[in-house]
């Protein structure tokens, strides 16, 4: 019963345990370059050294070491990735306005070493065991690269959830070649073909396994289907994709941050006019460029508290107002007499002393 059960449950911790890694090793450890670089070269040597060893060891304990070994040799090629040492040879985001074939050329140029990378890697493993009855390894990696080939495609075409925000920072310009929109008819062709190929696996594993080691590498290869199956559902309904790999991702990165970066924010296009309505007629609106010198005015504004409005110069200036507009009345009905002129030259504008008008 062992053969059936223990398989699987290890297979899907080492593949979460495994990615929640390499997060942690590029976000949270984003600084410490040395620890990546150290990492990074003793999983290659050692997984390397794993399947060197277990390529005639046709045995339980041989099938779990080369699977593992797989994985960690798939560890070190991502922690290479996502730290930006092997990406491309053009790294930068899509160009706007690029589509159909140039995007593709686009986005081939910004990932081409990482998956040069990925067919070394798969070379390196076919050499090792291709000579010894333990294909588990190989198995393992061409499981690995297909799933991984349609999720890249799939994010290329568009899914509504693309999880980007797993990305590191030195690979975050690959954001700008994922497209979020409704899934396109790759999608159900690649989950078809992911879960027909898990389907098989399984048939075999109860029809044609009769050993311990059939069961075992055919139940840890189905499991990878079955994992793969599941994380391209992560492109299609908002599953807990953060809550599982929470932890090695960088602190700035939680799921609270990232709901708030996806938000609707206001551009400086749309703040401006928001700025103009808050600010006083006639002053610029802060943020507004000197037309004389070119640089950002610096608009100091003062608020006034209600309660520091003495109610009697609101009465001031209610008599004030009062006061001009019958002057006004007055002079446009005695317009061209003496004393509509000696007013007009004479009248200025009443100085508050004391709370009166003189």
């Amino acid at each position: 019963m062992t053969a059936y059960t223990v398989p699987p449950v290890y297979a899907a911790f080492v593949w979460w345990f495994s990615t929640g890694a390499v997060l942690l090793l590029v976000g949270r450890f984003a600084h410490y370059r040395r620890l990546r670089v150290v990492a990074a070269a003793l999983l290659l040597a050692g997984s390397l050294c794993g399947l060197a060893m277990t390529a005639n060891n046709a045995t339980v304990s041989g099938a779990y070491v080369a699977f593992t070994s797989t994985i960690l040799l798939w560890g070190a090629q991502e922690i290479a990735f996502l730290a930006g040492w092997l990406t491309g040879p053009r790294p930068l985001p899509c160009p706007g306005g690029a589509e159909g074939w140039r995007r593709l050329s686009f986005a081939l140029q910004a990932i081409l070493y990482h998956e040069l990378a990925l067919l070394t890697c798969g070379a390196a493993i076919l050499a090792l065991t291709w000579s010894g009855p333990n294909h588990v390894g190989l198995a393992t990696f061409a499981s690995l690269w297909v799933l991984r080939q349609s999720a890249k495609i799939n994010l290329f075409l568009g899914v509504p959830v693309t999880n980007d925000e797993l990305m590191a920072d030195a690979v975050r310009f690959l954001k700008s070649y994922f497209l979020r929109k409704p899934v396109s008819a790759f999608f159900p062709i690649s989950v078809t073909l992911a879960s027909a190929a898990m389907v098989i696996l399984i048939q075999r594993i109860v029809e044609v396994a009769s050993t311990p080691v059939e069961i075992t590498s055919l139940t840890l290869v189905s499991t990878l289907f079955a994992l793969g199956v599941v994380e391209h559902w992560f492109m299609l309904l908002p599953l807990p994709a953060l809550t599982l790999w929470g932890w090695g991702m960088h602190p700035g990165l939680s799921p609270e941050n990232i709901a708030m970066e996806q938000g609707p924010a206001v551009t400086p296009s749309a703040a401006l006019p928001l700025a103009r309505e808050n600010s006083f007629a006639g002053e610029p609106a802060p943020g507004a460029l000197d037309p004389r010198s070119g640089q950002p005015q610096v608009v100091v504004m003062m608020t006034l508290r209600k309660d520091a409005e003495p109610s009697k110069a609101r009465h001031d200036c209610a008599r004030q107002r009062l006061e001009d507009q019958f002057r006004q009345r007055f002079l446009e009905q005695q317009t061209g007499s003496d004393l509509a002129n000696a007013l007009t030259i004479g009248a200025e504008p009443a100085t508050a002393v004391n709370g009166r008008s003189s």
